[in-house]
């Protein structure tokens, strides 16, 4: 922090720059072991510094409560002994597996003599801007070292104190390495002239990763100077279908629903084929009811339900007419719209339109229709008989994610170690020359 009582903002985020860009050069060229050790040591220093990482929390916590933040908004930003755990986890995961950099894939023998492969090769340097959450601290972190990055993270505000206690941990562990500890830097304010700096410095910063509202990501993608991964929201669906198991999908769109309501692969629209629309809703609705979800039905629904509701005697159901801007919306909150449709092909066709195409789901027993929903629903992660709730970087088995992309270039869906690298041509010869 004294940096900054002598620097502008501006100096301060591009010596944090500089720095990184000189450290992803020793970052690539580290061995595996040398980063497997750094995640190991990170994980045993997580789990060795529970009581400081939420003293600082409680810090942030309380200030956070102080200036009004929603309840689903404290729950992401406190660091409980799961959170810490899952974090250690992800790094031990990371660790264990095979590194890629280096790798040299497709090589093939020209006419000329001449080979032509290509080889994973890091990215080099990324921004991450981030809000509340901060376990992505250490998902960044990690993958910056598995995958031989350098990394600036700009951390939210509410979430100050934890970050940087995350962030000490981490340059200790790279340290315990012999790797540079300025491979993973904090930017050490909360002034938003930061961000701007960040976004702006690609002599430094080789592509930005935001993570957070959509007011945050729209703003980045706008003035960023560098290339943006991101995704803007997560309306994710889940289609009943005609025919399926009406067993498993309560199970699931209440586990895709409710489990947690504030992560973005939470389903936010509920989509059920019109022949067993009353069999299912007769048996998630009272589901929905006891957990005090609103549903926001379009009119077909409507009726359903209030049949049900009478006919069922379901009690204490929060029902609301939907509305066209509930077709789009992210609610974060117990909040689900529901639509009837008449089958597969409108499904397909209202989740094309209307999802953010992050994560969509279908619940079916037909072959047929699982196999076209994968073909044609045009999402970063397309499920068939599960629950949104597994788009995880973590669940995927990646060891972590640094976010979730609904891009088409350069990554999409959860982006792990593969989607922060890229790849060069190598040409191996013996002497040929071109005529």
């Amino acid at each position: 922090m004294s940096e900054i009582a002598h620097l502008s903002v501006a100096a301060v985020v591009r010596a944090l720059g500089e720095k990184a860009r000189a450290a992803s050069a020793a970052m690539a060229r580290a061995d595996a072991a040398s980063k497997s050790k750094a995640l190991r040591s990170l994980a045993g220093m997580l789990r060795a510094n529970v009581a400081k990482l939420q003293q600082a929390n409680a810090a942030d916590l309380a200030r956070a409560a102080a200036n009004g933040l929603s309840g689903p908004m404290l729950a992401r930003l406190k660091l409980d002994d799961s959170a810490i755990e899952t974090c250690a986890q992800g790094c031990e995961q990371l660790a264990a597996m095979p590194d890629v950099i280096g790798e040299i894939s497709g090589m093939q023998q020209m006419p000329s003599g001449i080979r032509v492969g290509q080889m994973r090769v890091p990215i080099g340097v990324f921004g991450m801007v981030y809000e509340s959450r901060p376990n992505v601290t250490i998902e960044a972190a990690s993958l910056a070292i598995k995958s031989g990055n350098a990394c600036v993270l700009r951390g939210g505000s509410e979430a100050f104190e934890s970050n940087q206690a995350l962030c000490a941990l981490v340059q200790d562990a790279l340290a315990a390495a012999s790797l540079p500890r300025e491979a993973v830097q904090l930017v050490p304010t909360t002034d938003r002239a930061a961000v701007d700096a960040l976004v702006a410095m690609p002599e430094f910063v080789d592509v930005i990763i935001p993570r957070g509202g959509r007011g945050l990501i729209e703003r980045i993608a706008n003035t960023a100077k560098v290339p943006v991964i991101k995704h803007l929201d997560g309306n994710c669906h889940v289609y009943v279908d005609d025919p399926c198991d009406i067993d498993m999908a309560v199970r699931i769109v209440d586990n895709a629903k409710t489990q947690k309501y504030s992560p973005c692969n939470a389903a936010e629209s509920l989509l059920v084929s019109e022949g067993v629309a009353e069999a299912f809703l007769a048996r998630v609705l009272p589901i929905f009811a006891t957990k005090g979800v609103e549903i926001r039905a379009f009119s077909s629904a409507v009726q359903v339900i209030a049949s049900l509701i009478a006919t069922k005697s379901i009690a204490n159901l929060s029902l609301a007419e939907a509305t066209e801007a509930d077709l789009y919306a992210e609610y974060l909150a117990p909040i689900i719209s529901l639509k009837i449709v008449s089958g597969v092909d409108e499904a397909i066709a209202h989740i094309n339109r209307y999802s953010s195409h992050h994560t969509d789901a279908i619940v079916t027993t037909k072959h047929l229709h699982a196999q076209r929903f994968l073909r044609e629903v045009d999402s970063a992660s397309v499920m068939v008989n599960t629950s949104t709730r597994f788009a995880d970087g973590f669940e995927y088995g990646l060891g972590a994610e640094i976010g979730i992309s609904t891009d088409k270039f350069h990554a999409r869906g959860p982006v792990g170690v593969l989607g922060l690298t890229s790849l060069k041509y190598v040409v191996l010869g013996n002497g040929e020359v071109r005529t």
